[in-house]
């Protein structure tokens, strides 16, 4: 049955995030006949097969920060941003540059989906949707998270710089702007949640890693 949900969750995500872009950009022959979006189209749909080959959930496991289901924000920036930058790149309202800086967005966006996928294979039942501990919660160190902290969420910003400027989109760069205020809060209250878990052990961890970006943040 969960992964029913999930199935059923990322086709009809990627079915109206692409499907916004595609009408934004005034329907599937124009999008289309760019290689960019094109090759965006494959990776994207081979990101999803990915998700859903994944044991990422949305369970509240034995203790859920609850105050922390903002939804609703990456929700609508998601609706927004999906549709606003392709329509407005159709358009030329506030772009810039050319194919090159649409390649440059696609190599982010990949690698930013890359990111945002890899520390859901490796946490397993542990990666939530929700700010929870899961039942058996380990704190995982090692590999993608022995850098920085928050791998997945850096991931996401990624790849919604890499949708901007795919899109040669300024209102893309400022949805990418206002999709970090959710991001760094959602950010601190995990961090909170597994601090108040692991207590001497995370705070090791925190002291030897990056939250966000490595040597930044």
């Amino acid at each position: 049955m969960r992964k029913l949900v999930i199935f059923l969750l990322t086709v009809v995500s990627l079915c109206v995030f692409l499907g916004l872009a595609v009408l934004g950009w005034g329907g599937f022959g124009p999008f289309f006949a760019h290689p960019p979006f094109v090759a965006m189209t494959v990776i994207t749909l081979l990101l999803g097969a990915s998700a859903m080959l994944t044991e990422g959930n949305l369970s509240s496991g034995k203790r859920e920060d609850r105050s922390n289901r903002v939804f609703w924000a990456f929700g609508a920036l998601t609706l927004l941003g999906g549709w606003a930058p392709a329509y407005t790149d159709r358009i030329g309202f506030w772009t810039f540059g050319g194919e090159k800086v649409r390649w440059a967005g696609l190599v982010l966006f990949t690698l930013g989906g890359v990111l945002r996928i890899i520390p859901v294979f490796v946490l397993g039942r542990r990666f939530s949707g929700l700010v929870a501990i899961q039942e058996n919660h380990q704190l995982v160190t090692t590999g993608v998270y022995g850098l920085v902290r928050n791998p997945s969420y850096l991931g996401m910003i990624v790849t919604v710089l890499g949708w901007a400027l795919l899109f040669r989109s300024g209102v893309g760069l400022v949805f990418f702007a206002l999709i970090l205020i959710p991001v760094i809060g959602r950010i601190r209250a995990e961090e909170k949640m597994l601090s108040s878990q692991f207590g001497a052990e995370w705070e090791a961890y925190k002291d030897r890693t990056w939250r966000l970006v490595p040597c930044i943040y």
